[in-house]
């Protein structure tokens, strides 16, 4: 019996012993996971913020902070109750003016919200569309608008229609279908390559415009950085005045992205904070040719030496300079390396529907090597109707955009594009000029950096610079306001070449009135620089000073919603 007790006893010893020993496995298991995960949690924001410095500085990093602090804190002071109201209210309130402006109202103004019971006539379909033709806007067809109209004259837009009409159906979708519509669209892509000086085994796409151009240019960065380096956490970094594309890119894609200061008096991009900004991380580097703010070329070459030296895709957006910037040259102006021949360049986007002169909706994306351009494709053979495959965000496209753009291509020809460089940027450089030289004009103005394409913006230390933009649209002229810093330029076009010494005689008249206008003030003893009156001056100079952009965001959303007010 005792040794059935001493048995019993040491079973039951064993039996209540067990239990605190997994415990205690299981306790200090839970430790281990738990101090694991938190050195790992410290290992990864240790690295954030050290690549934070070394990115950004010290300096940097604590105004980055501040201004972070000052959003946040203005974002609460606009959610008061008394404040939110009134800003809601006054929103609303410039959102109905906005849809004055622009949703035709009053007697007279048909709507068509429904399908009519009877198709129309064809008289009564071309009269309607004469209607819409010749409603109330600014005058294009004039030479009155920056940028915006990339028109290569009548005779080619007659052109443009029967390339329209003779593949109106087609889809290059289907290529064997529209076989004219592939050639057409491989050999666009071939000229534009060629005019690039685009190494052997470059490749190419046509996307719809700049925008998907440079989306799929960065779309095609951060699958190579996966494929190849296993980058999951994808950063970019672009200059400050590279295209709003790139952000939008940035926010499709989940790409985190750096943007670095362009300083004057060049307003290039620091190559230095560029450098600075570059980690494990980083899938492509930007530079634009020239860039839309103020017309300037980055620093290409120096991009290129970081690119070669990181083993970085480097991006050129050429889209505004286009079909300019390789005519250059040979238009006898001064030019800077931009193109293939800049060995660190892997990617160029250039829209042909600018100086292209081809139709709105037409638009490149070129890649230094072939395997590149298959980083933006699209594939999935699994799919119940067959194998899918898309070069770009589109699916079906307009055979007859493509046409378009093919034909102004083959019409216009070398000739026709170096003489049309030679009036646009001749053009553009009288207009530098006249800002730096006319007794009028510069003591007030001053062009920012140096321009060598199209567009030539200028600002005013002595006037307020929205002013002037609103005062120019009050004499027909539709003008680009700019901001960071206050801002506005010409993008000369064409149609603008005709009329450029109404522009500048306009110029002159407004800022003499500005003038006037601030030595009235002085003599009242109001100060300098009066408060901004314009619709330009209300978006950029009041609501864009503000730390908090939820108001222009909210402003700009009325804006679209308005586009779709029928």
């Amino acid at each position: 019996m005792a040794n059935t007790r001493m048995a019993m006893s040491l079973r039951n010893g064993l039996s209540i012993s067990k239990p605190k020993s997994t415990s205690n496995v299981l306790a200090i298991g839970t430790d281990l996971i738990r101090n694991v995960l938190f050195i790992l949690f410290l290992l990864r924001w240790t690295r954030k913020s050290v690549l934070q410095l070394r990115g950004r500085g010290l300096f940097g990093t604590v105004k980055d902070l501040y201004l972070s602090l000052r959003r946040f804190s203005y974002a609460i002071f606009l959610r008061a109750p008394g404040v939110r109201s009134k800003v809601q209210h006054q929103v609303s309130e410039a959102i109905v003016n906005l849809e004055k402006k622009l949703v035709p109202q009053g007697p007279g103004v048909s709507r068509f919200l429904t399908l009519p019971r009877e198709g129309w006539t064809e008289q009564q379909v071309k009269s309607e569309l004469e209607t819409l033709g010749e409603m109330k806007h600014t005058r294009w067809e004039d030479g009155r608008v920056s940028g915006a109209v990339y028109h290569g004259g009548n005779e080619l837009v007659k052109l443009q229609l029967d390339a329209f009409e003779r593949f109106m159906v087609a889809n290059p979708i289907h290529p064997d279908v529209f076989p004219g519509v592939r050639k057409m669209e491989a050999e666009i892509v071939a000229i534009v390559l060629d005019l690039f000086k685009a190494p052997a085994g470059a490749a190419g796409v046509t996307t719809s415009g700049g925008t998907e151009s440079i989306l799929m240019a960065c779309l095609s960065a951060r699958q190579k950085a996966y494929a190849e380096r296993g980058v999951t956490e994808p950063e970019m970094i672009i200059p400050e005045t590279a295209h709003a594309a790139f952000q939008k890119a940035a926010y499709y894609f989940k790409i985190k992205l750096h943007t670095v200061a362009c300083p004057s008096p060049s307003y290039s991009v620091s190559i230095r904070a560029v450098s600075r900004l570059i980690n494990s991380n980083t899938i492509l580097l930007v530079g634009s040719a020239p860039n839309f703010p103020h017309g300037i070329i980055d620093d290409i070459t120096a991009l290129s030496r970081l690119a070669l030296r990181r083993r970085i895709p480097l991006h050129v957006d050429c889209c505004l300079g286009s079909f300019l910037m390789p005519f250059l040259h040979r238009a006898g102006f001064p030019t800077q390396p931009f193109d293939f021949t800049v060995k660190g360049v892997t990617s160029i986007s250039c829209d042909t529907h600018k100086y292209g002169f081809a139709p709105k909706g037409n638009s490149t994306v070129l890649y230094r090597t072939a395997a590149m351009r298959k980083y933006q494709y699209f594939i999935f053979p699994e799919w119940s109707g067959g194998v899918y495959g898309s070069t770009s965000i589109a699916g079906s496209r307009p055979g007859a955009l493509i046409a378009g753009c093919w034909a102004s291509l083959m019409s216009v020809g070398e000739s026709g594009y170096i003489s049309a460089c030679h009036s646009i940027v001749g053009t553009a450089r009288k207009l530098e000029t006249v800002i730096r030289e006319n007794p009028s004009l510069k003591d007030d103005l001053l062009v920012m950096g140096k321009p060598l394409v199209s567009v030539v913006a200028f600002t005013s230390s002595t006037l307020n610079i929205y002013d002037i933009a609103d005062s120019m649209s009050a004499k027909g002229w539709h003008l680009n306001a700019l901001q960071n810093p206050p801002a506005m330029h010409v993008a000369v076009t064409m149609p603008i070449v005709k009329v450029v010494d109404q522009l500048i005689e306009d110029l002159v008249a407004v800022v003499e009135d500005e003038k006037e206008r601030e030595r009235g003030r002085i003599v009242e003893g109001k100060g300098k620089k009066g408060e901004a009156r314009g619709d330009s001056a209300a978006l950029y100079g009041v609501a864009g000073s503000l730390p908090d952009k939820s108001v222009v965001v909210q402003l700009a959303g009325g804006f679209l919603d308005t586009l779709y007010k029928a």
